[in-house]
This record gives C-alpha cells, sequence and structure tokens, in this order.
C-alpha cells in the first residue's frame, strides 16, 4: 500500500487551559488551529473563565495573522476533558492542584506568564512564547508519527 493510500493517522485532540480561558489559551488555541491542524484538534477553557476573550489577544492573534473567529471564554466542559488526549495547563497551578488525578497523566504543565492587564508588548512576548512552544509540541509529536513503510 503506498503512503498516499494508507488512512491518516487520527489528530491528537489537545484542550489548553488558563484561568479565565481570556488570554493564554485562546492564544493557544487560534496557534494550534493554523499551525498545528494536521496534527490537533483544539478547543481551549478556563479554570474560572471570565466570559470574554480579551481585546489584546484577538488583536495579537490578528496581527500576527491568526485566526480569532469562533474564540469565545468558556469553562472546561465534561465533554472536552473526557475527549481530550493531551491537555495543555497553562494555569500557573500545577496539575496536581488543579486537576483531578485520575487524570494527570494526560497533563502538561506550561508555564506561560499570565499577559492579562498587560501591554501590548507583554502580549506579543507571550504569544511568541506560546507559539514556540506549540511548535515544540509539534515536531515531538511528528518524531513520534510512524513512518510509511
Amino acid at each position: 500500500m503506498s503512503a498516499q493510500a494508507q488512512p491518516a493517522s487520527p489528530r491528537l485532540q489537545v484542550l489548553f487551559v488558563c484561568i479565565g480561558n481570556s488570554c493564554r489559551s485562546p492564544m493557544a488555541e487560534s496557534i494550534a488551529l493554523r499551525d498545528a491542524a494536521d496534527l490537533f484538534l483544539t478547543a481551549s477553557a478556563g479554570l474560572n473563565p471570565l466570559g470574554v476573550v480579551q481585546r489584546l489577544t484577538l488583536r495579537t492573534l490578528e496581527v500576527n495573522g491568526y485566526p480569532t473567529a469562533g474564540l469565545r471564554s468558556k469553562p472546561i466542559f465534561n465533554e472536552a476533558w473526557a475527549h481530550a488526549d493531551l491537555v495543555i495547563n497553562m494555569s500557573g497551578y500545577p496539575r496536581e492542584r488543579a486537576f483531578p488525578r485520575a487524570d494527570w497523566h494526560k497533563v502538561e504543565d506550561w508555564d506561560v506568564e499570565d499577559p492579562y492587564g498587560a501591554s501590548p508588548e507583554v502580549y506579543q512576548r507571550i504569544f511568541d512564547d506560546i507559539r514556540t512552544r506549540i511548535e515544540a509540541l509539534a515536531a515531538r509529536l511528528r518524531e513520534r508519527a510512524p513512518r510509511p513503510s
């Protein structure tokens, strides 16, 4: 069977989580949607959602050419949590404090500064940090993917 005839490997369900689902996790969702759509099905949520994605989050994404349509601040829905293969925790709380013990295996902690209330320059720095982390995650997953024979 040729490589083109083989079915595509299933994409990883990735849930990006921060505190308010207003800055970091919506940025990550948008970045992953554009830069790693071949690997990830993405969503974002907040431990304590603010109910609005910050204007500077949206502007930073738009200035960098990333989509903002559909981004909204929401809680961690049971279905999204259950279907997630990987949860990227950017809340600042260690997974042991923020999530159920039975699910720690699927949580990866990322130490990402919260730009809430900061200047556009800080938002840009955080955007660059998150984009670099997503690039590294995508590269790591691509290295693990089985090669066609």
